[in-house]
């Protein structure tokens, strides 16, 4: 049961998207791909038993009127009313990948005690008799769902209609037992019948009805993940979800929203000889999702920061080769100096074996006193390639940069400002080097482990994560515990 709403993890917003393709025709226009494989499908079966009980106990079963005629005594009119279920117990649950087919479900050694009333009357033209009597039913009943997983309006979905109950064992007990037995005899066949129609109809209803509210539930909680502020993602299926008996994929757009503008994709260099089936999940990210994803933060206004006071002096405590400029030393002698920085131009991204590379040019400018428009203030914008390689431990992102390439092609002094000679071209270079992309990386590491914390990500017990990178896209492989705190908050929100 968990294993199909889980396979929504990536799958955010539905919105007007295109019907789905042919996978081989999708590839092409997948940004995202979402491999799950069995011993993933293994570990989420484990908490299958919470979900089908939620499906018994949430369920809701209908007073049930009928007659039945009687040899000596005319008619039996009957109603069962207040029907409940108590003293539930899952016992074993299996789960099987169907390749192209779907995903079969069995559970086993469930019991459950129905309770309710039976009111009834039988008589003819001599006598009539009306009472009502509590009843108690114990049941033994195994159960086999047999999903179906479709494209259904930008979204995986699951059909599990095709489900099956069957009733191994039905006790009836009377309150008291002080009925006559052959009526005893005539309810336990009434009840029998009836609870094996209503309950199957019921439970496998709102079985379907639970898988459906617990995929929008984590697709919603995946829309929240992958969207800060003004950017977004469309993250709608291209095709519908490959099923082999190793795993199971969904192909998903990617495509990067940022006010109301939409990244495109379309030549995308998605193959499934990319991935493996020797971990429980894996994600593969391409370039296409990542380089519109940066652009949207700079746009928005994230690649910019503030340094002064204590923070500045430590900066540049740091002996270089090249001697400091005399400009520099008098800007960092005001008790007021700050450093800006900021993004002058988009950035560009791409990844390759050797990791992540991104190309920017950022802007920097010293200044003794940001409040002071006449205040002596050095300005420069350098060119910067750096290689970065990451990975994810301890519940925290780590980023890895080496720079390949830093330049200063421009740079302003104020009026007045002392003059920088080449040498001083030379330290500004360096310093971009060795103490400007490690304070950056710096900032980002926490900034970006914060927005993931911010979003759930360290509720997840994430095993061994690996990040590797290829040439155009990235994969993100690793083994799971179970979200625990998920299925938790969608029960108490379903059942309250």
């Amino acid at each position: 049961m968990l294993l199909l709403p889980f396979l929504l993890l990536l799958g955010g917003l539905s919105g007007t998207s295109c019907a789905c393709l042919d996978q081989a025709s999708a590839y092409r226009f997948t940004g995202i791909v979402c491999r799950v494989t069995y011993p993933a499908a293994l570990v989420l079966n484990e908490k299958t038993a919470e979900v089908i009980q939620a499906a018994f106990q949430h369920a809701r079963y209908p007073d049930i009127k009928g007659e039945k005629s009687l040899l000596f005594t005319g008619k039996l009119q009957y109603g069962l009313h207040n029907l409940e279920i108590h003293n539930l117990s899952i016992g074993h649950s299996e789960v099987e990948l169907r390749e192209n087919e779907g995903v079969g479900i069995s559970i086993s050694n469930v019991s459950a005690t129905f309770q309710g009333t039976i009111k009834y009357g039988y008589g003819n033209w001599l006598f009539s008799l009306v009472q009502s009597v509590d009843f108690e039913v114990e049941s033994h009943i195994s159960l086999v769902i047999n999903p179906k997983l479709y494209c259904g309006e930008g979204k995986v979905a699951a059909d599990t209609s095709d489900c099956y109950l069957d009733f191994h064992k039905l006790s009836l007990i009377l309150q008291g037992d002080r009925e006559p037995g052959w009526l005893k005899r005539m309810f336990t066949e009434i009840v029998s019948f009836t609870l094996k129609m209503v309950v199957k109809s019921q439970i496998c209803h709102e079985i379907n009805n639970l898988a459906n509210i617990l995929a929008d539930f984590i697709q919603e909680r995946a829309e929240l993940f992958l969207s800060d502020g003004d950017i977004g993602m469309d993250i709608s299926i291209t095709s519908p979800p490959l099923i082999t008996s190793n795993y199971i994929e969904s192909y998903h757009k990617g495509l990067v929203r940022y006010n109301s503008e939409s990244a495109v994709i379309n030549a995308s260099v998605f193959s499934p000889a990319h991935l493996t089936d020797k971990r429980m999940l894996y994600f593969w990210i391409s370039d296409d999702v990542l380089n519109p994803l940066v652009t949207a933060a700079h746009n928005d206004g994230r690649f910019c920061r503030n340094v002064s006071g204590q923070e500045l002096t430590d900066l540049f405590k740091l002996d270089l080769s090249a001697p400091m400029p005399p400009i520099v030393k008098q800007l960092l002698s005001s008790r007021s100096s700050m450093l800006r920085a900021w993004s002058a131009s988009v950035p560009r991204l791409w990844t390759t074996p050797r990791g992540t590379s991104v190309r920017a040019v950022a802007a920097v400018e010293l200044s003794s006193g940001p409040s002071d428009p006449e205040a002596p203030a050095l300005y420069f914008e350098t060119e910067v390639e750096v290689v970065v390689r990451a990975s994810y431990a301890e519940k925290r992102l780590i980023l890895k940069a080496a720079a390949s390439h830093v330049s200063v092609p421009k740079v302003l002094l104020s009026p007045g400002s002392l003059q920088l000679g080449e040498h001083h071209m030379e330290y500004l270079e360096e310093a971009v080097k060795k103490i400007g992309i490690p304070k950056v990386i710096s900032y980002l590491e926490p900034a970006l482990t914060s927005l993931m914390d911010k979003q759930g990500l360290n509720l997840f017990e994430l095993i061994n994560p690996e990040v590797v990178s290829r040439q155009g896209y990235v994969i993100v492989k690793l083994d799971f515990g179970f979200p625990h705190h998920l299925l938790v908050e969608f029960l108490r929100k379903t059942l309250e």
